[in-house]
């Protein structure tokens, strides 16, 4: 199968995670490049930007981090907020952007890798007795009926968000991470959007702990 496909069976139809039951482990954060010496840090007015396949899934993620920015009193802006479906995701949109907000930092974050695997398993069958007597002394007659649910089938993904942090003023990289997540869900479970929340609180939190907003 085609990596957009399981890219969009884990975080395009995000719902609620409670309700469904996939199971996750938090993102394992890996510093990928420390803070430069060149940084112009804290960070006032980010633009966010999400480099994936799909529209809804950038603008979910995108959302979620300027949620966690402004909660640690960080002003952000949504790049999918001031584009749409049509828009152009180039070079030059991105920058029209920043000179539209006045932003001193953009963050952007994108797929590494993805590694999925499905298992088929075999659903244990269920039975019902019903038990009548009849006629006959000590006599008793046995209906069984079994119920065989189909295969189920599991999914384990590997999933690898990598995410950096640009100075507009110096053009440069100024510090970056990597997101690690392992995800179990099967294939009736393709709503999880406590999964993007994880990963713009993770981003977010270094981002704060690395010095590069205001706290």
């Amino acid at each position: 199968m085609k990596l957009s496909f399981f890219w969009q069976r884990i975080l395009l139809f995000f719902g609620i995670a409670v309700a469904l039951g996939a199971c996750s482990t938090g993102p394992q954060i890996t510093r990928t490049q420390d803070v430069s010496e060149s940084a112009d840090t804290p960070y006032k007015k980010i633009l966010v930007i999400t480099l994936f396949s799909s529209f809804d899934t950038r603008r979910y993620l995108e959302d979620e981090v300027v949620l966690h920015l402004a909660k640690l009193g960080t002003d952000a802006v949504a790049s999918t907020s001031m584009m749409n479906t049509k828009t152009p995701v180039t070079r030059s949109t991105f920058m029209a952007m920043v000179e539209k907000i006045d932003a001193d930092a953009v963050l952007v974050t994108q797929l590494a890798s993805l590694e999925s695997k499905g298992t088929v398993k075999d659903m244990r069958p269920e039975a019902t007795y019903n038990v009548r007597p009849t006629y006959y002394y000590n006599v008793w007659s046995v209906d069984l009926k079994e119920y065989v649910e189909p295969q189920s089938v599991e999914f384990k993904h590997s999933l690898v968000l990598a995410t950096q942090l640009y100075s507009v003023l110096n053009r440069e990289a100024v510090w970056a991470i990597e997101s690690k997540s392992k995800i179990v869900m099967n294939q009736e479970q393709v709503r999880d959007y406590a999964i993007i929340v994880d990963e713009a609180k993770a981003i977010t939190t270094h981002l704060s702990r690395d010095g590069l907003i205001a706290r």
